[in-house]
């Protein structure tokens, strides 16, 4: 698309924020909504319409920050670089936004999605040593490539609904969790307090734990899936390897290297605490998958215990806080067999594990199918966005 490119100061006013003192009480509980970069972090849609706080008119002019109208692009710009969000309603910032008052000549959806697109590039241009930010001067002379206005409105209806799809298949599989959870505790009741009284054991006693593989990236000939940390998404079993990504080594790894089905891999360690002790149950047939060192495999060798049991056991708020722990109470980063070993875990009887087995049977070929197809609209909203903005 020939576009012109245009310098975001000549199509927009950029503007900064500010803080009133905090120590001074005068400035705070008004009726001025003031946000940071951590209320637009998590938004589920483009639209910021509350503020977790307010400030006073005294507050507002002490600190000389900018009241945006309903419409303004919010880009912050520093902890971290690169969350965009519309203002839904008028409101201020802290100084951890570069915000953009659209122009007349400017769409404010287009700018939204475009500015999204050039994130990559908008973080590489972020100095400093505590922590990188943008400075105004650079997403002032920032370039996008500006349509007319009615191919910016036509663009922007165009990829919110491929968002919107995006968004309503995300939606389809919490709901689906959520309802599998309700379904294992009301079979099995809480795993920690076993209010059924089910015999306890520990998960030695019933198979066996393997840490994963370490690679170097100058290995080459043989090629074979990897089950990594970024698989581990919403999925609670895994039973098609076509998303699972390739790894190229020197020689084929042993075969206790490699997955089987009914294995249970955890996330063992990783820099995001909500990932560490994360499970899924995979079943990889007859195609050679094995699994990153940062992953423990749990491959269980006593048919008592049914594989999507202890999958969802391990996903319940109180044994995932126990595992974490280390029954001590203190979160960590990373867990080890040892960790997993010492939990003590409850055996129902067999026909009850297999009868929500064959639930989550279900539930996994309807998640797999809505996984595929989350994957495929992101990848079509990447193609579509990268065909606009390139």
């Amino acid at each position: 698309m020939n576009w012109p490119m245009v310098k975001l100061k000549d199509c927009c006013q950029v503007v900064g924020g500010a803080t009133p003192k905090r120590n001074i009480a005068s400035y705070w509980d008004g009726d001025i909504p003031w946000i940071t970069p951590k209320d637009v972090s998590n938004l589920d849609e483009p639209y910021i319409y509350e503020a977790p706080e307010y400030i006073s008119s005294a507050g507002y002019k002490a600190a000389a920050t900018y009241m945006l109208p309903a419409g303004t692009v919010l880009l912050t710009s520093r902890a971290p670089i690169g969350n965009v969000a519309i203002a839904g309603i008028e409101l201020c910032t802290n100084q951890g936004f570069k915000s953009l008052i659209p122009g007349r000549n400017v769409h404010n959806k287009y700018l939204y999605h475009c500015i999204k697109r050039f994130v990559p590039q908008l973080e590489l241009l972020g100095n400093g040593a505590t922590f990188k930010e943008v400075s105004k001067s650079v997403v002032e002379n920032f370039e996008i490539p500006l349509p007319p206005f009615e191919e910016q409105k036509r663009i922007s209806d165009i990829l919110d609904k491929v968002d919107g799809i995006r968004q309503k298949r995300e939606q389809a599989i919490k709901i689906a969790d959520d309802f599998l959870r309700a379904i294992f505790l009301d079979i099995f009741g809480d795993p920690v307090k076993n209010p059924k009284r089910w015999g306890v054991t520990s998960l030695l006693e019933y198979g066996s734990f393997k840490n994963g593989m370490n690679f170097s990236k100058g290995e080459s000939g043989t090629v074979l899936k990897c089950l990594g940390v970024g698989d581990f998404k919403s999925l609670a079993t895994i039973t098609c390897m076509k998303n699972i990504g390739e790894i190229e080594l020197n020689t084929l790894p042993s075969d206790d290297y490699l997955l089987k089905d009914g294995d249970i891999v955890f996330v063992r360690s990783n820099g995001n605490k909500a990932l560490v002790g994360r499970c899924l149950t995979i079943y990889p047939g007859k195609e050679k998958v094995t699994f990153s060192g940062f992953c423990i495999r749990y491959r269980i060798g006593n048919s008592a215990i049914v594989p999507e049991y202890l999958n969802f056991l391990f996903r319940t708020p109180s044994m995932k806080q126990q595992m974490l722990s280390g029954g001590q109470g203190a979160n960590i980063q990373n867990i080890s067999q040892g960790t997993l070993s010492a939990l003590k875990i409850p055996v129902p009887p067999l026909e009850k594990q297999q009868a929500f087995s064959k639930i989550v049977s279900f539930h996994s070929a309807l998640m797999e199918k809505l996984d595929i197809n989350t994957v495929e609209t992101e990848d079509m909203f990447d193609s579509i966005s990268q065909q606009y903005f390139n």
